[in-house]
């Protein structure tokens, strides 16, 4: 175990010396290609118009979600009436999706534990 942990350190100390050497060459070369998205002059009031934007633009997008949820539940409801059609790629899509959705639930059980794995109570 301690030599894991020296392992990790090593690396750890690795990569911090990349990106103290590499970082802020990396941050500009960045910056310089999406200068496109970068609105001058930076204002409180720039920033607030650009929320707006950004809130009201999302909200005019809900009714075509909205249809789109339908269709798809829509779809899910002919393929459970057909049931017995059904391929076994299709079986292996919808068991791989419902993995992925119990993965991202696991996961999100650990992000709200403040990535813990496992919870010790002293």
């Amino acid at each position: 175990m301690a030599s894991k942990l020296t392992q990790l350190q090593a690396k750890v100390a690795q990569v911090s010396n990349l990106v103290s050497k590499h970082g802020c060459e990396y941050y500009k070369t960045l910056l310089k290609q999406n200068k496109h998205y970068v609105q001058e002059p930076a204002t409180v009031e720039k920033c607030n118009e650009l929320s707006k934007q950004l809130l009201y633009t999302r909200l005019a997008s809900i009714p075509s979600r909205y249809e789109s949820f339908w269709n798809e539940l829509d779809y899910v409801k002919h393929i459970w009436k057909n049931r017995k059609e059904l391929t076994v790629e299709d079986a292996g899509i919808a068991a791989l999706f419902g993995l992925e959705c119990y993965a991202w639930f696991c996961v999100g059980e650990i992000a709200g534990r403040g990535f813990t794995i496992l919870d010790y109570y002293p």
